[in-house]
C-alpha cells in the first residue's frame, strides 16, 4: 500500500544547494517540515529549512542519525556515496530509491544500461590506460570527447580531442585522470540541437512528462532553456516514450532530468540522466501549473502526481557568478521576467547563482529575444 505522509511530517533533504532549497520551498507550501543535510555551513538551502545538519556526505554516523530523525528522505544531486545511500535506505524511508542514482553516477554504466533498454547513445569506448586511448583513436574517428566516468558536471571532467596532437598536448592531464578512474571516449556528436525533458513517476507507477525544453550550452554550462511547441509530434512522442521507459526501468519515484542530442536526421541520442530536479526544468516554477519540485515532493510523500499544463511558452536564462553585477540592469531590460537569486554567497566565475524566466503567449516573441536580443548576446558571451 502506498505510504501517504500528511502535512506536519518531516522531509529530510540530503544536499542543501539551490535544488534542495527549491524542494524545501515546495515542501513547505504543502505544510511539511523540512530538515536538510550538507557539509557546507553556508548552504543556501539552510536559510529556508526548519532544521539542518552540517556534516560530510560520507560521514556514515552523521547520515544515519539524520535519516533516523525524519519521516522520509530524498536527495537533490547525484554525487553522493551511492553505496552508503543504499545502507541508509535500509534504515529510513527513501522512496526515491538508489537504482537510478547508482546508474547515473557512472557514465559508462549509464550508457550500457540505456543501450540494454534499446535507447541509443553516442558511440563510446571504455578507456583504462593511456596507450589504450592512443590505439583506440588510431582506429576510431576523431573528434571525440574524453570524459570521466564519475563526478563530472557542467563541462567538468571532459576533454575534447580533435586530433592525435590534442592527446599529446593533454597527456599529463589525461594520465592524471586515468590514474584516478576509468574514462569513457565518446564519439563527438555533430547534433542539430539539444533538448531535455523532466519525467515524474509516483509510487503507484503513474508517469507524467513535462514539456520539452530546447537547450543552449556555453562552455559546458546550460545557458538557456526554451519551452513551447516547436518539435514535431513524432519527435515529441519518441522523447516521451524514452522518458517513460527510463522512469519505469529505473523504478523512479520523484523526478528525473533526461538530456538528448537531436541529430540533423532527427535521430535521438540520450546524453545523460539526472535522477533529481534538473536545471533545465526551472522554467516549470512559472510556466506550468505544477513545478518539477512540486511533483517530486508529491511523489516521495505518496501522493498522486498532478496533470501537467503549460500555461505559456517560457525562456529560462541561467545567472552565473560573472553575471551578478548586471542583474539589476537586466531587470530594467526585462521587467516582466521573474528572477531567482539563490543566495549562495561568493559569486565566483561560472558558479550558478540564479536564473530568470520570461513567459509569453507567443513562442516567437521569446525566440526573438533569445536569438536577436543584443543584451542577451552580451550575457551569453560572458559564459
Amino acid at each position: 500500500m502506498t505510504k501517504k505522509l500528511a502535512a506536519g511530517t518531516t522531509i529530510g533533504i540530503i544536499g542543501a544547494g539551490q535544488l534542495g532549497k527549491m524542494l524545501a520551498q515546495s515542501a513547505q507550501k504543502m505544510g511539511y517540515i523540512v530538515s536538510m543535510y550538507d557539509p557546507n555551513p553556508s548552504s543556501c538551502g539552510f536559510n529556508v529549512a526548519h532544521s539542518y545538519t552540517v556534516a560530510e556526505f560520507n560521514d556514515r554516523d552523521a547520515l544515519l542519525k539524520f535519516v533516523s530523525s525524519v519521516d522520509v528522505v530524498t536527495y537533490e544531486f547525484e554525487n553522493i556515496d551511492g553505496e552508503l545511500l543504499k545502507e541508509l535506505e535500509q534504515n529510513s524511508y527513501l522512496p526515491q530509491g538508489t537504482k537510478l542514482l547508482l546508474i547515473s553516477q557512472n557514465r559508462l554504466e549509464e550508457k550500457k544500461w540505456l543501450n540494454n533498454l534499446g535507447i541509443e547513445t553516442a558511440d563510446f569506448v571504455e578507456i583504462n590506460h593511456f596507450n589504450e586511448l592512443v590505439e583506440t583513436t588510431k582506429t576510431s574517428s576523431l573528434p571525440a570527447i574524453l570524459k570521466t566516468t564519475r563526478f563530472g558536471y557542467d563541462g567538468k571532467g571532459q576533454i575534447r580531442l580533435n586530433s592525435l596532437v590534442d592527446i599529446e598536448e593533454n597527456a599529463k592531464n589525461i594520465q592524471k585522470l586515468i590514474d584516478q578512474q576509468t574514462l569513457v571516449l565518446e564519439t563527438f556528436c555533430d547534433f542539430d540541437f539539444e533538448v531535455s525533458v523532466i519525467v515524474a513517476r509516483d509510487l503507484e507507477g503513474t508517469i507524467k512528462v513535462f514539456p520539452i525544453s530546447r537547450n543552449h550550452h556555453a562552455h559546458g554550462v546550460l545557458y538557456s532553456s526554451l519551452v513551447g511547441e516547436y518539435l514535431s509530434s513524432e519527435l515529441t512522442e519518441k522523447i516521451h516514450q524514452i522518458a517513460q521507459n527510463i522512469a519505469d526501468a529505473g523504478q523512479l519515484v520523484g523526478v528525473c532530468g533526461i538530456e538528448f542530442f537531436v541529430t540533423k536526421d532527427k535521430q535521438l541520442l540520450v546524453n545523460e540522466i539526472a535522477p533529481r530536479p534538473h536545471n533545465s526544468g526551472h522554467y516549470t516554477i512559472e510556466a506550468t501549473n505544477v513545478s518539477q519540485f512540486d511533483q517530486h515532493i508529491l511523489a516521495i510523500t505518496g501522493h498522486s502526481l498532478m496533470n501537467i499544463r503549460l500555461m505559456e511558452p517560457a525562456l529560462m536564462i541561467n545567472i552565473l557568478g560573472q553575471h551578478m553585477p548586471l542583474v539589476e540592469d537586466y531587470k530594467s531590460n526585462y521587467p516582466d521576467a521573474i528572477y531567482h537569486v539563490y543566495d549562495k554567497g561568493k559569486a565566483t566565475k561560472q558558479r550558478k547563482m540564479g536564473h530568470f524566466t520570461l513567459t509569453h503567449p507567443n513562442l516567437s516573441e521569446l525566440e526573438d529575444i533569445l536569438y536577436h536580443s543584443s543584451s542577451l548576446q552580451t550575457w551569453q558571451e560572458m559564459f
